[in-house]
């Protein structure tokens, strides 16, 4: 079985706990959760266990699938990205086994390829029928409300209003934020029906491309971004006075970012919670049209698989960044897979909680002092 393809090699302070804070109340070793999420380029999968401050990463897999390939055309999956992404998924469900994780703790969804697509269901059904993955296709709302929750940590607990820009494969969810008290809530989202699959494939890149073809994606985004409802003068004006901030989610945007640190290798620990300025997102976007698709492929924070797409993901952040300006943006590699672990590991401590509640009335009704827990 091979190693974790992302496992990172050292954690940073985000992630990193004790050794105490991996087992339950009784003494036992924390169960293990999962959560896979199949989008349109990639197949995801993150195995861990509940931690005193999130959770510990056990395993962790992804392969880029492209299922999506070919949809914006057909409104179909095709056969051999079925194929592709049914052969990772099928890893997937070995590594879950191993790993122990039992099916009420693994949440496995499916995103924008499969809602679109006409045969998406069948293809679920099929997974289902192979290798006992049961995936649960989402829609737009849930998605980005996990992205979110798989990014909190990241926002500045100075800012008073947060987008947070998930770009995926197929679509781009966005969130807009706002401070209330001393938390983040949701004031607004929207959907767009484009990410790097669908906007490559709209705008294939031409020999000796030049700006026009990639300001060509930038003016697509752009008029995506336009057909949606949220305009609130008031997070405009925070934003412009440097109180708000970006926090942006995909592998386009770790790759801009590994980019943008000359990375001799992708580290993860690096990137995730960086720190980039809107002057420093452009240079890396200027210096990846430089190296043409060849220059790209031999990037080590890119790849062959990625070369036709880095850009694309490059052209959604900047029509963001137009739309709605921040001279700062907060990398993010994390986003839906944590957010279901999140959530997961949230309810399953529900019922345990109400349990304690139960056993401690009889002695609160008696005056007597409540035991510690």
């Amino acid at each position: 079985m091979p190693a974790p393809d992302l496992a990172p090699r050292r954690r940073d302070e985000r992630s990193r706990v004790s050794r105490a804070s991996m087992w339950d109340g009784s003494g036992r070793e924390a169960p293990v959760f999962g959560a896979l999420d199949l989008g349109t380029n990639n197949c995801r999968l993150l195995i861990a266990r509940p931690a005193r401050e999130g959770f510990r990463v056990v395993d962790s897999f992804s392969r880029i699938v492209r299922l999506g390939e070919g949809l914006s055309r057909t409104g179909r999956l095709d056969t051999a990205a079925m194929d592709r992404a049914y052969e990772a998924l099928a890893l997937c469900a070995d590594r879950v086994i191993r790993r122990g994780v039992e099916s009420a703790r693994l949440s496995a969804v499916a995103t924008q390829a499969c809602r679109a697509a006409e045969n998406g269901p069948a293809f679920v059904e099929r997974v289902q029928k192979g290798t006992g993955l049961r995936l649960r296709i989402i829609d737009p709302v849930e998605e980005a409300r996990l992205s979110v929750e798989g990014c909190l940590n990241l926002f500045d607990p100075r800012a008073e209003a947060v987008l947070v820009i998930d770009v995926g494969g197929g679509s781009t969810e966005l969130s807009w934020l706002r401070k209330a008290g001393r938390e983040m809530k949701t004031v607004g989202w929207m959907s767009a029906p484009l990410g790097v699959v669908t906007l490559a494939e709209r705008h294939p890149e031409p020999d000796g491309s030049g700006e026009a073809w990639y300001e060509a994606m930038v003016a697509d985004m752009t008029a995506a971004l336009s057909l949606g409802t949220f305009d609130d003068p008031d997070f405009r004006r925070l934003f412009a006075e440097g109180r708000g901030h970006l926090v942006g989610t995909s592998g386009a945007i770790t790759s801009l970012a590994g980019v943008h640190l000359n990375l001799p290798r992708y580290q993860r620990d690096r990137v995730d919670g960086l720190w980039m300025t809107r002057s420093e997102c452009e240079a890396a976007a200027e210096r990846l049209k430089a190296l043409g698709p060849r220059g790209r492929a031999d990037e080590a924070c890119i790849g062959p698989d990625r070369a036709d797409l880095v850009l694309a993901g490059a052209a959604i952040l900047e029509a963001v960044q137009r739309a709605w300006p921040s001279e700062r943006v907060r990398v993010a590699d994390r986003g839906l897979r944590e957010g279901l672990l999140l959530q997961q590991m949230r309810e399953a401590k529900r019922p345990q909680r109400r349990r304690r509640q139960r056993e401690r009335r009889p002695a609160q009704a008696a005056g007597a002092p409540i035991p510690e827990t």
